[in-house]
């Protein structure tokens, strides 16, 4: 059964059941008789990626920010094999039957964007735009082998300073001009404390499938998914350094979808936090929402 309870924030905490009995859990950032946005988040992170974005969107959408299976608040699964693409989109499914919403516009950042495709293509009436935060029907094996060398590396901790540490080594080339401020925000949103220790907030079994082929050099070609979307109204939004969402793909991309824009956001890496000038500017633009 699905349970409200109030949050300190301008959000409530949203936990509902998968199919398969996990609990897991959203923030819904309530908006009555307001279009839905659905903010899907990357590999390794949680719906707290998107505080910043969220609260500004809020003042126009009724925003839903999910915790993946195995992140964050959501319960981590006992079987890792069903950290997948398709669980999480059959999760997001359950999510908004849950929540009797039936038309979502959808912004994705990396694994969030795959997602969004996936759901494009089992629902084609579901989704009526569609932001992709640095990702697309091709991903670059350099990006892929960078997190494949971190991901299920978990901590712990001995304080925040130090997961702060640990997320700088890790992102330092993809926001090269973060400070030290920046880098503990940053840890606070990604990490979680674990009793008198501190952690990464998702499964390290989550790597479990991306690990699984070794040998794996490539990626599938996902550009026959990413016709599922050609007719839905599209943002791209690239980091201009990103080592997983190359200048080519991104062209090719836009040649082959009927009503598609995109922005770089230069000096950045993968994924841009979507507070950055150029990509603030650029949802404004996409979404119609007037400047103040």
């Amino acid at each position: 059964m699905a349970l409200k309870t109030p949050a300190t924030n301008t959000f409530t905490d949203f936990f509902y059941q998968s199919d398969d009995s996990l609990s897991l859990y959203a923030r819904d950032y309530p908006k009555s008789d307001a279009p839905v946005i659905l903010c899907l988040h990357g590999l390794t992170r949680n719906s707290a990626d998107f505080e910043d974005i969220a609260t500004h969107l809020h003042q126009n959408f009724r925003v839903i920010c999910p915790d993946q299976r195995g992140r964050g608040r959501s319960e981590y699964d006992p079987n890792s094999k069903n950290y997948n693409i398709e669980t999480y989109c059959r999760d997001m499914a359950t999510l908004l039957e849950q929540l009797k919403i039936d038309d979502v516009i959808i912004l994705g950042t990396s694994l969030g964007g795959l997602m969004a495709m996936v759901m494009a293509a089992i629902n084609p009436t579901l989704i009526s735009r569609i932001i992709l935060n640095d990702i697309g029907p091709a991903i670059d094996n350099v990006g892929l082998q960078r997190i494949k060398s971190y991901l299920g590396i978990n901590g712990p901790f001995v304080s925040w300073d130090d997961a702060a540490s640990a997320v700088e080594k890790i992102n330092k080339t993809a926001f090269p001009d973060y400070k030290q401020s920046n880098w503990l925000a940053f840890a606070r949103r990604t990490c979680q404390e674990a009793g008198d220790q501190i952690q990464f907030a998702y499964d390290p079994e989550i790597s479990t499938n991306v690990q699984a082929d070794e040998s794996q050099q490539s990626t599938p070609d996902l550009w026959a998914l990413y016709q599922a979307i050609a007719n839905i109204p599209t943002l791209i939004i690239r980091g201009g350094t990103s080592d997983i969402l190359s200048e080519e793909t991104v062209a090719k991309m836009i040649t082959e979808h009927a009503d598609i824009k995109s922005v770089t956001v230069q000096g950045i890496g993968h994924a841009p936090m979507l507070d950055e000038a150029e990509a603030f500017n650029a949802i404004n633009t996409f979404l119609h929402i007037a400047p103040h």
